[in-house]
């Protein structure tokens, strides 16, 4: 009898390992380990192969156009990232207090722009600062300037353009932390007498330092990688660094020197990110707090990190520097401060939507090449597109790799939030830093592992190939956006549903669908996006034979520029607006409940 006993123990504990969320962690953590961090050690193990395992860092280090190049990139990422700060800030704080119909187009402003791909916003910018363009036309008509100045292929095009680019992200992450706030705080310090700007220094910066730093980083990081925007607007003096990884693929046949170029980029972002995870917490990266923590748990940590900060080195030589500004400042009248946030904020928007303006405008453009304003009013370039079996072609694929990435980004990223936030696994966080470090990879690197494994595999120029690609990018943000959709539902709802003898599979498909559903909904749709315009990957990993709607743009505007391009940046933002449109009641729905 007693055996009897041990054998069923041990099947129903069996069984109730079975049934674990841990398991639903698995198929994510094995396509990740397979395809994104094999192809990443392999490619270490190549940049050693030298006769000794420093020979081609050496010659990295020993080549000057490749070190200057590497200071370079570190210098235009810190300065387009305290560009973003300059700019983001304002912005936050005119979002957060402004209401209703204009917060909400405030909002789009700055929505909108960080889900085009970088290649349609570089594109515009390259528009707009044309010697044709609508900048060197305002300048003519008001008698500034009398030929044309050359905006492009200089320093200050590549920062203009990149600051554009990257401030949407600045602006979300400083307003997450804004958003935060107790408002009682500020009230307090104003009611005791402190002035608007007493406030602003004492109360308002230092409780959203976290967010700064936040988004410093994040900007920074992603700077480092740059590669489509300084490619296309930077001149011989502003190469970066993944230029070069990009430019030396096409060249260099024996391996190792690339590979070492690819590590070297690699192991400079992993230390920016490792130092800021050593300060602030690795969540910094998907924006979220200590998984298992709530938001009291994340309010609480927030003030105490600030009391352990407020009189820190830095904070005391900002009171010694800002001060004696304040006074100086707080001579001036009250209403400064709130002037000085809508125009800095207006002007942000305006960098963020004219380009796209300007670009759809183009579209419609009689006129072979590009100018701005539009001689005359013309669908040929539309007719063109649509009629071009390349084009059409090209845009047929993306919608096919995309819908096929967006089903395996959404499969392998939702299972894994549910085992993420439903386990009580522990080192959840640095579960949660793997799902998400392909966030912080540069797409030149992880484009020239993947090359190697995807030619040994024969998925070099597929749909399967490239989509999976596609995937490693795409379940980071299934992971953030499930995994918060999750954190809001009621496990009591679930509990008490398994306590009535419901399966966990019925649990899951009567109570947990259908409240994560909104959140599933926004996941597909920009899982498919991300797809959609992805280019970097697809440079490595695509064939002659398999183009892509990117890659077509991507050569198009190197070799020739016409309102054809403009086309299809305006298909684009259409088909950004409309998922967004589209995602909207289920969203409201999703904040509803």
């Amino acid at each position: 009898m007693s055996d009897i006993n041990l054998a069923l123990t041990e099947r129903s504990g069996l069984a109730q390992r079975l049934r674990s969320p841990v398991l639903l962690l698995v198929p994510a953590v094995l396509f990740l380990s397979v395809i994104y961090l094999l192809p990443l050690i392999d490619l270490f193990r190549v940049s050693m192969s030298g006769p000794t395992w420093l020979t081609h860092f050496e010659r990295v280090f020993s080549i000057p156009l490749y070190w200057e190049s590497l200071l370079r990139t570190m210098q235009i990422a810190f300065t387009v990232a305290c560009l973003c700060v300059l700019l983001g800030y304002p912005t936050a704080l005119l979002i957060h207090s402004t209401r209703g119909i204009v917060q909400m187009l405030i909002a789009v402003a700055v929505i909108l722009p960080y889900f085009i791909a970088i290649l349609i916003r570089t594109y515009a910018w390259m528009v707009l600062l044309g010697r044709n363009g609508p900048i060197n036309k305002l300048l003519q008509t008001l008698g500034l300037i009398d030929t044309p100045l050359a905006l492009l292929f200089n320093r200050g095009s590549v920062l203009l353009a990149m600051t554009a680019v990257l401030l949407p992200l600045m602006v979300l992450t400083i307003y997450a932390s804004v958003a935060r706030l107790d408002h009682s705080l500020t009230r307090a310090a104003l009611a005791s007498g402190a002035g608007p700007l007493a406030v602003f220094w004492r109360v308002l910066l230092p409780l959203t330092l976290p967010g700064i730093g936040a988004g410093f980083l994040l900007v920074f990081v992603a700077g480092l990688g740059f590669f489509i925007t300084p490619t296309l607007l930077g001149g011989p003096g502003d190469q970066m660094f993944a230029m070069h990884i990009t430019q030396q693929a096409d060249s260099i046949t024996g391996e190792g020197f690339l590979q070492a170029l690819a590590v070297v980029l690699l192991v400079i972002t992993l230390i920016a990110v490792g130092i800021a995870g050593r300060i602030m917490g690795f969540e910094f990266i998907w924006g979220g707090n200590k998984l298992g923590g709530g938001a009291a748990q994340s309010n609480s940590t927030l003030v105490n990190r600030t009391r352990q900060q407020r009189r820190g080195p830095a904070m005391i030589l900002a009171d010694l520097i800002g001060w004696p500004l304040l006074r100086l400042m707080g001579q001036l009248p009250a209403g400064w401060g709130h002037w000085t946030v809508r125009i800095m904020g207006g002007f942000v928007i305006a960098t963020l939507v004219v380009p796209i303006i300007v670009v759809m405008v183009i579209s419609f453009s009689k006129a072979s090449y590009l100018t701005f304003p539009p001689p005359d009013w013309s669908l040929r370039w539309y007719d063109k597109f649509f009629s071009d079996s390349n084009w059409m072609a090209a845009f047929w694929n993306s919608v096919g790799i995309a819908s096929l990435s967006a089903v395996i980004s959404v499969f392998l990223g939702a299972t894994a939030a549910m085992g993420i936030v439903r386990s009580n696994i522990r080192y959840k966080s640095a579960l949660m830093l793997l799902l998400v470090s392909p966030m912080i990879v540069p797409p030149v690197v992880l484009g020239l592992s993947l090359y190697a494994l995807f030619l040994h595999l024969g998925l070099v120029g597929t749909y399967l190939g490239l989509a999976a690609a596609h995937a490693i990018g795409g379940i980071p943000i299934v992971v953030v956006i499930v995994a918060a959709s999750l954190q809001a539902v009621d496990q009591r709802l679930e509990q008490g549903a398994a306590v009535h003898g419901a399966s966990p599979l019925t649990v899951f498909r009567t109570v947990t669908l259908p409240a994560i559903a909104p959140g599933l909904a926004a996941a597909v749709f920009f899982a498919f996006l991300h797809s959609f315009d992805e280019l970097v990957l697809s440079l490595f990993l695509s064939s002659p034979r398999m183009k892509t709607l990117p890659l077509m743009l991507w050569a198009d505007i190197n070799y020739q520029l016409n309102p054809v391009l403009a086309v299809v940046s305006t298909l684009e933002v259409l088909l950004v607006v409309g998922g967004i449109i589209l995602a909207r009641p289920v969203l409201t729905r999703g904040r509803a409940a």
